[in-house]
């Protein structure tokens, strides 16, 4: 049996959806390709559903289809991220060196003033979110979940911000040690 064809008022309702959708996964994404390919998905999937069962609430459904593929989405980031997280040593590079520096020395305080300059320079790059979660983390010492709460955000999107501002961080003061050091 053949999929039947939507009349052009089904056609156009579902045109309305297809944009609430998106924007609704774009809000909840950092990229909006995925965003626009899980879109597609659950359009696709609809196709699939469409004519098995008569749905009541389509845009309801739509929607729950949408709120799966985001959460499979989640789950598929934070696995990668975690295998990143588990490659990060446990004290980052600037920690050690900044905790390693406690001579009155004033090379060595000029050394450490310029990597935290450095540190600082690399930190204003981040968006203000993974920033934010970034700070609350490291410095105030704050959990996931309380991170979450304190910005109304899920725990995956902490965890989302705090790996991605360390892969930054790390990327970007790597570049900073490759170059040559200036007189």
């Amino acid at each position: 049996m053949s999929p039947r064809k939507p009349d052009a008022n089904e056609a156009q309702t579902y045109r309305g959806f297809y944009a609430d959708i998106l924007h609704y996964l774009r809000k909840r994404t950092d990229n909006a390709s995925d965003a626009a390919d899980m879109t597609q998905d659950v359009f696709t999937q609809w196709l699939g559903y469409r004519d098995q069962a008569k749905v009541e609430q389509p845009r309801a459904f739509l929607f729950q289809m949408a709120r799966n593929l985001l959460r499979d989405h989640w789950r598929r980031q934070k696995v990668r991220q975690g295998v990143f997280v588990e490659q990060l040593p446990e004290t980052s590079e600037v920690e050690v060196q900044v905790n390693s520096i406690q001579s009155n020395e004033p090379l060595a305080r000029a050394q450490q003033q310029q990597h935290l300059e450095r540190l600082s320079a690399v930190m204003a790059e981040l968006s203000p979110r993974r920033r934010e979660a970034l700070m609350l983390h490291r410095f105030d010492g704050m959990s996931q979940a309380q991170i979450a709460e304190h910005m109304g955000i899920s725990i995956s999107m902490v965890e989302k911000h705090i790996a991605s501002a360390l892969l930054h961080c790390k990327r970007r003061l790597e570049q900073g040690s490759d170059e040559e050091p200036r007189p």
